[in-house]
């Protein structure tokens, strides 16, 4: 991480950090929607939509990106600001989660799948890598 530890560093460095993971879970969910309707069936109503990423089995492997980003949001939000090594460990995890392995499983095999089959994704991933190694050199803008 940067230097600057100040508290509003950050919460700066964690809310990029968020705003990115959000994106690219953004463009994971239109990605599976269409992979659903093209295997499944369409879907029709934002709802069902909801529904589906909530409690089908087609979208699970997406939760734990999901869940990152409600922590961060937690972190951000509670009374006590997030310090440098709340930061720390957010940054790792969400490095560790975005690696892409073929033959790996859970997440990070659905992340490299997804990547195969669509170029929003590897777009998406690209940056993703960016705002990470940015946040590794120096302080964010």
């Amino acid at each position: 991480m940067p230097p600057n530890s100040s508290p509003d560093a950050v919460v700066q460095r964690l809310t990029i950090l968020r705003n990115g993971l959000l994106a690219l879970h953004k463009s994971l969910l239109d990605s599976e929607r269409d992979s659903y309707e093209k295997d499944i069936g369409r879907i029709t109503s934002s709802g069902q939509f909801l529904n589906l990423v909530l409690h089908d089995p087609w979208f699970a492997w997406l939760r734990e990106l999901s869940e990152l980003i409600v922590l961060i949001d937690e972190s951000l939000a509670a009374e006590q600001p997030p310090v440098m090594g709340d930061a720390e460990r957010f940054f790792f995890q969400v490095r560790s989660l975005v690696a892409p392995d073929e033959n790996g499983s859970g997440f990070r095999k659905n992340y490299f799948d997804a990547m195969q089959r669509d170029p929003a994704i590897v777009l998406a991933h690209r940056d993703m890598t960016r705002l990470l190694e940015l946040a590794g050199k120096r302080e964010l803008r």
